[in-house]
């Protein structure tokens, strides 16, 4: 066996071993998605995530994250999961990635061990790589190894898998034979543009995350636009509307690692109880999860909304006491939504 095959076979095992789903390899330069990145950028349409603006440099330039580097490992793994039956009464919807746990964290120890394993069976193996975490840009680097096509959503999808899976990037110093990339699989469908409540997407393949409910949910920490709340619906943390109507996507997904699986009261969260509970309990009850990143002002602020577009005179009183909050962004979304009701 040659040593370039040793090195693949090894690298499948060891990432299969940790729980990767798909492994995929790729050639490292030049570094794909960049002027689309750039000119998501220079066009504002990233808003208020000023940590993309300071990533462009290394973004463009691999070998400064990892000199010597040679090749590039793409993994994905499924986070797909049954979304649980709707619980009624006044909850509020969680996009599927965040139901489990944080997946920084979990596949973000996964990739250290990955690496660990790799540099005691493979002489003078180096990696860098990160998931969500780090400057790069992982759906290109996905496009480019094979691992889905962007579709429409900008969303990296398998055709007829998934795309519900974490894609996590190492950059590596060794050669390995890259896959082949997949053509286009959207065809005229259009679904996932017409479905998207707020028109977020410009284009095909083009996003204002400014318009985007996960942005607006997550990233974004002030004032929701007024004209984009009710199109929020009963989103109060993400969204997966473009997701749920993805032809590619089954109704009957398969179960993926039980560390993504619904923890109780993550899929559906109790609206009132969010409003009213204190800051520290909201930080405690989702230690370890995406929730907690809006932080409590954040997910206050979504919860109002959520109320207001569901209209029912029961949460008036838990409006009510949201007016007295500390926070001038929580009561002015608390009177927004009691103005609706």
């Amino acid at each position: 066996m040659s040593t370039k095959d040793f090195n693949v076979l090894t690298i499948r095992q060891e990432a299969a071993k940790l729980g990767f789903d798909e492994i995929r390899f790729t050639h490292l330069d030049p570094a794909p998605g960049v002027d689309n990145y750039n000119r998501f950028i220079d066009e504002g349409r990233h808003g208020e995530m000023g940590w993309m603006e300071r990533g462009q440099p290394p973004r463009a330039n691999p070998f400064s994250l990892l000199p010597g580097a040679k090749s590039v490992i793409v993994l994905g793994m499924n986070y797909s999961h049954p979304r649980p039956p709707d619980p009624g009464g006044l909850t509020g919807k969680v996009a599927s990635y965040a139901w489990g746990r944080d997946y920084h964290n979990r596949i973000g120890k996964r990739l250290k061990k990955l690496d660990r394993n790799l540099r005691e069976q493979i002489p003078g193996f180096l990696s860098y790589g990160g998931v969500d975490s780090r400057p790069l840009i992982e759906r290109a680097w996905a496009q480019r190894a094979g691992l889905g096509f962007l579709g429409k959503n900008c969303l990296a999808i398998l055709p007829g898998r998934s795309s519900y899976f974490f894609i996590a990037v190492m950059l590596v110093n060794i050669d390995l034979p890259p896959d082949t990339p997949l053509g286009d699989h959207c065809g005229s469908c259009q679904r996932c543009l017409d479905v998207c409540p707020t028109g977020a997407f410009t284009a095909p393949g083009e996003l204002d995350a400014r318009r985007c409910i996960s942005y607006l949910t997550i990233e974004h920490k002030g004032e929701i636009p007024n004209d984009l709340r009710q199109q929020m619906g009963r989103w109060v943390f993400g969204c997966d509307d473009c997701q749920e109507v993805c032809p590619h996507n089954p109704k009957n997904p398969i179960f993926a690692d039980p560390e993504f699986a619904p923890r109780a009261g993550h899929a559906w969260l109790d609206l009132e109880w969010v409003l009213l509970a204190d800051d520290d309990t909201l930080k405690s009850h989702f230690q370890g999860s995406p929730i907690r990143r809006p932080g409590p002002q954040g997910l206050k602020r979504n919860a109002a909304i959520v109320l207001g577009n569901m209209g029912d005179p029961s949460a008036r009183t838990s409006l009510l006491r949201a007016m007295d909050h500390s926070d001038a962004i929580v009561k002015s979304h608390a009177k927004w939504a009691l103005d609706r009701l």
